[in-house]
């Protein structure tokens, strides 16, 4: 299942850098998935969107496992 998480996480990287923004692969523990926002998207107000209704929703839609997206702050 991490590698099918990578692989979406990888997909989605070039649309985040069009704005300026980027996404990091942190770890996936109890179905959870742990990543970091860098760039500007890491202070964008749009933020908890980008996670929610972006990456969480499609990770969810190609992988039902997952619980949820959880943003760190290294």
């Amino acid at each position: 299942m991490e590698e099918q998480v990578k692989q979406i996480i990888e997909e989605l990287r070039p649309f985040l850098m069009q704005d300026g923004g980027d996404i990091e692969f942190i770890r996936l523990e109890d179905n959870y998935v742990y990543i970091k926002l860098t760039g500007a998207c890491k202070n964008c107000m749009f933020q908890d969107g980008t996670i929610s209704y972006g990456i969480e929703a499609l990770l969810k839609d190609k992988i039902p496992e997952i619980e949820g997206v959880i943003n760190v702050d290294l």
